[in-house]
């Protein structure tokens, strides 16, 4: 397991990339993401990745999260192995889960996100690869 990415979620993408540019990153992708109402700019920073999020929908999850608390850091992406058996486990200990099986994310990753009250505040998302 390792830190897949931090998603930040922005008011817009495009304000901020120079920014991240000029710390000599590289943008690698950058994807509509339709199911979760989001454009998404990966950045990559050595075995880790920055995910800039830009809410395509007020409604949207990136939408409510701007609204209630404004740009910043939204969530922390842990990379796991068999994600839906992940699910189960943390279910099974009684933790409250966003999502009980697992949706598509950004680059065709499957994702899924642990409720931030499980976390001590934090919204986690657990992502495995999809080869």
């Amino acid at each position: 397991m390792k830190i897949d990415h931090i998603g930040i979620a922005l008011d817009s993408i495009d304000r901020v990339l120079q920014f991240y540019k000029d710390l000599n990153l590289t943008i690698a992708h950058i994807e509509e993401v339709k199911d979760q109402q989001v454009r998404a700019a990966i950045i990559e920073i050595g075995e880790s990745r920055i995910e800039l999020l830009e809410s395509l929908s007020p409604e949207g999850p990136i939408g409510k999260f701007i609204s209630k608390k404004g740009p910043g850091i939204h969530h922390i992406a842990i990379e796991v192995e068999n994600l839906e058996e992940k699910l189960k486990e943390f279910e099974k200990k009684g933790y409250s889960l966003i999502d009980k099986t697992p949706r598509m994310g950004a680059q065709g990753n499957k994702i899924a996100f642990l409720h931030p009250k499980s976390s001590g505040g934090v919204l986690i998302e657990l992502c495995e690869k999809c080869k």
